[in-house]
Parts: C-alpha cells; structure tokens; sequence
C-alpha cells in the first residue's frame, strides 16, 4: 500500500490513482495533454494564517458589480477567522470586517468559509444588495449590506441578533464544530424569496434556508429543509467504497453554485465528485462527475493521520482530482456558459457545458499559471468565483477570481494565501481552444 497524500487546510484528502500520480508534477494524468494556462492580471497581498497576521486564511470570493460605475466594482472575501476582505480590481484591499469574537471564554471565535451575494432584496425604505456569508465558528449565516457609494467601508453587518444556529442545538454543539460550512446562495425568479444553502463540516449533510428581512431593517433565515447526500457508494463489482478519512468525519461538501435559469444546485462532494440536483432539494441527485481517486479503497491509519490506498480499481473519473471545490457558473446569452470547478489535487480547473440539454457535457480546463513578473498562478484552489458582464476598463469581458493555497514567495515558514484576478476573455480563449 501506499499513503495518500494530505490535505493542506484539513482532514486527510484523497490521493490520486497510480496513473495519475506519474504526472502529479506537472499536474497532468500520464499519457494526458497539458491544459492551457492563463495567467492572473492581478493578485492580492498574502493572507498569513497565524497569531502575528490575525489568524487570517483566504478561502472563497464573490464578485460584486457596481453598475452605476462598473469600474468601482469589488471583490468580497472570507479569511476564516480573519473575517471579511473587500478589494477593489486592481486586488487592492478596501477595507477588512472583522469575524465575531468568541460568546465565551471556552468557546470558538467567528470563522468565515464561503461568501456569496444576493440582489435587489428589500430592506428598509429601499433595495439593496446582500453578502452572505457562512460562519463556521458559530454555526450561523453572517449577512452584510453592500453599499457601492461608500468606497472606504462599503460592507455593514445587517444581521438579525436573533439568528438561530443552523446545525446545532447549543453552544455546546458549536463547539463540537459539525457546524455551517459550504455555502451559496439563489433568489427563486417565481416566488421573488432568497435562499442559502449550507453544507454542514464533516458530514454530507445539506440545509436550505429562506431569508427573511425584519422591520428592524435586519436580515436573519429560517431553515426548510436538509438533504444527506450519499456516504456509502456502490461500485460496479458489487463492494462498498466510502472515501477515506478520519472515522468521525463524513465525505463533506463546500463548493456549491445554484444555477438560477433552471433550479440547479451543482454540489461538490470533496472526495466524490460532482452532484446536480434540484435547488429546493427535492427530488433525487444525479452524480455528475466523479473524482479519480473514486472507488479507491484505503485504510485510515490514525497515528500518521494518513490514509493507505490499495490498487486503482479504476472507477474514478478522469478529469478531476480531489478535492473538488469553488464550483462556480459562468453565465452567458441565451443560456450558454460553463460551470467551472477547481481540481484542487492536480492544480486545474474543469469546465462543463451549462445547456442541460448536453448533460452538462466535459468543455475541458485550464491552468491559473505564473504570470512574468511577481504574479505566481494558483495552487490547492479551494474558492472561485466568475462573472461574465463588463467591469469597467480593466475586464470589460468579465472576470474570475480564484484562490491561491501557496502565495509565493511568501508562503514558507508562515502558511500564505490569497487570490488571483484573471481576466475573463483569456479564459474564454483558452476554452475555444
């Protein structure tokens, strides 16, 4: 046998097959062509996960377009305990939200995982637009109002004090940290309602929160309804396979992206694959792609907190590598675009034909690659986020953001991380290729 590799920022992740792990270096499955690179045009200062930089770790960006001056638009992201980042497209910071502090001396302080937004919601006399964000330190939703003509703090705390705990039932529960993970976000086009889903740490669990907005002009949810996705798999010869890991944590999901057109949630199970199902989680997953370290067996040895894997069966797929995660939708006319996916094992993203009348069908992939200069690409990518419209001068075709796990040259001793701005077009061009 021989052991898996470890994930960076948490639990034992899957290692790749025997095939695949010939051409891990360059990030490519032996005998398989490299994919394009596209290099970023931007990128933020480094995040440093530690005491001396406030505990901040980059992970998920939402992209948010001020359209009465597209060139003003802004980029919000989570730094876990280091709370909220807002930066403008030159990826300079605009102003940084601190997490929650602990309710008490024993228990965990705020730590923000995912972000993504909601528009058009009425609060108060007007409109306004809403970063949601799911707390993983409290086990809550985090909601903040996005005003565009304060350039300096453009971020306000709008959440309701009364905002229940998503998964737990005590603070007691919290600190156990089975807690609000995944998260995006969607606003159902018949009823006018907004909603959050939200995948619970360590288990395949999913809620579906409606948000409401209070005469206080505060924000807080209600639950609906859950959905467990798959733990145990049956493979083509018969056995059960269930992804290795510690024996207390499940095969969780965090990448998730709700295409509002059609009611789909596309969910990225880390170690699995790549489910599709219905928004308002009625009605059966389909599994859409699978990782290819699917079906892998392995034994989980806890002294080295590492996983030894048998022979590739060969069921996997054979365009990702785990873990999968910042699934994201690249909405264009008339229903065309891709959901893009990080393959955060091999360094690559993986792009599907949004026309659900092609079954989502593989488009290819790409590379986020060094730029000449300073500007190093994106490696362990756990967050993404696109947006197809023009912002302003500087991506008048769109842009993606995506998050580097090793910001060099400053990742080394401290753990540095942060995110890289590609401009759209170039991603478009490296698809058409």
């Amino acid at each position: 046998m021989r052991p898996f590799t470890r994930r960076r920022f948490g639990a034992v992740a899957v290692a790749a097959s025997l095939a695949f792990a010939a051409g891990a270096a360059s990030g490519t499955p032996a005998g398989a062509a490299a994919p394009p690179v596209v290099v970023p045009r931007a990128e933020t200062a480094a995040l440093f996960d530690d005491d001396e930089g406030g505990n901040a770790n980059a992970d998920d960006p939402a992209i948010w377009r001020n359209s009465a001056d597209p060139d003003a638009s802004l980029v919000i992201a989570t730094a876990k305990e280091g709370g909220l980042r807002v930066y403008d497209l030159d990826a300079r910071q605009v102003q940084s939200v601190p997490a929650p502090a602990a309710p008490g001396a024993d228990d965990a302080p705020g730590r923000f995982n995912n972000v993504d937004l909601v528009h058009d919601t009425a609060l108060g006399s007007g409109t306004t637009d809403l970063a949601v964000v799911s707390d993983r330190g409290s086990d809550k939703l985090r909601i903040y109002r996005v005003d565009g003509d304060r350039p300096g703090a453009p971020l306000t705390d709008v959440t309701d004090p009364s905002a229940p705990w998503i998964f737990s039932g005590s603070q007691e529960e919290v600190n156990e940290e089975s807690t609000a993970y995944g998260l995006t976000t969607y606003t159902d086009s018949a009823t006018g309602k907004s909603y959050a889903l939200v995948s619970q740490n360590a288990t395949t669990r999913i809620a579906l929160l409606e948000l409401t907005t209070t005469s206080r002009g505060t924000v807080s949810y209600r639950k609906v309804r859950t959905l467990d996705l798959p733990a145990v798999f049956t493979m083509p010869d018969g056995t059960k396979w269930s992804p290795c890991g510690d024996p207390a944590e499940g095969p969780q999901v965090e990448g998730m992206v709700v295409d509002q057109e059609t009611g789909t949630l596309f969910a990225g199970q880390e170690d699995v694959g790549i489910w599709r199902l219905r928004a308002d989680l009625k009605g059966d997953p389909v599994l859409q792609d699978k990782v290819r370290e699917y079906g892998v067996p392995a034994t989980y040895d806890e002294a080295s907190d590492e996983c030894l894997a048998a022979d590739d069966p060969g069921f996997g797929g054979d365009r990702m590598s785990a873990d999968v995660e910042g699934l994201t939708l690249l909405k264009q006319d008339d229903g065309d675009g891709y959901l893009l996916a990080s393959s955060q094992g091999d360094d690559t993203f993986v792009a599907y034909d949004r026309e659900r009348s092609d079954d989502y069908e593989y488009e290819g992939g790409f590379r986020v690659g060094a730029a000449s200069g300073s500007l190093d690409g994106s490696e362990e990518c756990d967050g993404a986020d696109v947006l197809a419209e023009p912002l302003g001068r500087r991506y008048p075709d769109g842009l993606l953001v995506v998050q580097d796990g090793h910001m060099a040259p400053e990742d080394g001793d401290r753990e540095a991380t942060g995110f890289k701005f590609v401009d759209l077009g170039d991603v478009l061009e490296a698809l058409d290729d």
